[in-house]
């Protein structure tokens, strides 16, 4: 069963009529909600055309062997599961303690598909680096259209409009995908991240690296390809790198996650003080923490002529 998703800013489905064929092909009976592919631009008819039967909500709760959603459905639909069956989505278990409770109540198998490793055998099932991919381009093309200049240098006959100068907080996914984005308008990127690993990856993409090397940053990737939490020692250290560097961007992307953790402080409201009037700060990291503290869920925080784009 599909079902569909009930939080107000989620517009993703967890199937497509492409891959419901698959499943259908493979000799499964799917089940999809009513209306569960409007927001993501799949009508009702594309699933019926792929095989799939269209029915109520409780239905889909009820009648699924395996049920897969993208969020974690509330603690009314968790009871209303069919017992024993699997649930499949990104379940964010950190945050969904209570909610696991449930389902292990009801003796639901739950695969959270967010802690997939990211290694080449997990490739094709991991879903966090293709939304990352697409948070990290719309990052910049949010901070463009928020930008009340040009990224690109501009000769002119009145003069010249510099470059905008762009730096990238965290070098993941998310990370490239903004500096290679940031890139391609035309802007000079810097980067940085507490993995050296990361230092091959951005300078192909013609950004500067710039970060705090010692033995400490050596050691900063799980074997998961994550980066680890760094000691208060390394934390300083980046700070006084950062806010000397910062000052002179225009615009500044974050992407700085740890796994179950609340993000990192990386930019502080003293750093965003040293930044020129209408600077913008694009905080990625906002639903777990922010690596801003100014910036807010779902909000533009205007601070001392600063805008930081919270967008969940």
């Amino acid at each position: 069963s599909i079902l569909k998703e009930t939080s107000s800013n989620e517009t993703r489905v967890a199937s497509t009529p492409e891959s419901i064929k698959l499943l259908i092909k493979s000799g499964a009976e799917v089940i999809v909600e009513k209306g569960a592919g409007n927001e993501a631009g799949y009508l009702d008819a594309e699933f019926i055309s792929a095989g799939a039967k269209i029915t109520e909500r409780f239905e889909c709760l009820q009648k699924g062997d395996i049920c897969l959603t993208v969020r974690m459905p509330s603690n009314k639909d968790i009871y209303k599961l069919k017992t024993s069956c699997i649930l499949i989505g990104m379940l964010n278990p950190y945050q969904n303690k209570n909610l696991l409770d449930d389902l292990n109540k009801q003796k639901i198998t739950s695969c959270c598909l967010e802690l997939l490793p990211r290694i080449s055998r997990a490739q094709n099932m991991d879903v966090l680096s293709s939304q990352s991919n697409l948070a990290g381009y719309r990052s910049v093309i949010d901070a463009a259209e928020q930008y009340n200049k040009v990224f690109p240098m501009m000769m002119t006959a009145a003069g010249r409009i510099n470059p905008v100068k762009v730096m990238v907080l965290g070098a993941g996914v998310a990370g490239l995908q903004a500096i290679a984005t940031a890139r391609r308008l035309g802007a000079v990127v810097c980067a940085t991240d507490v993995r050296l690993a990361t230092k091959e990856q951005v300078e192909s993409l013609g950004a500067k690296f710039i970060m705090v090397e010692d033995e400490e940053s050596r050691q900063a990737e799980t074997s998961g390809g994550y980066a680890k939490e760094m000691s208060e020692e390394y934390k300083r250290k980046q700070s006084q790198l950062l806010s000397d560097t910062i000052s002179k961007q225009n615009i500044v992307i974050s992407t700085a996650l740890i796994p179950g953790k609340v993000a990192p402080v990386l930019v502080t409201p003293e750093m965003v003080e040293t930044m020129s009037p209408g600077s913008v700060i694009v905080d990625l990291a906002v639903e777990a923490g922010g690596n801003c503290p100014l910036s807010k869920i779902g909000e533009i925080v205007f601070y001392k002529g600063v805008k930081i784009i919270g967008y969940d």
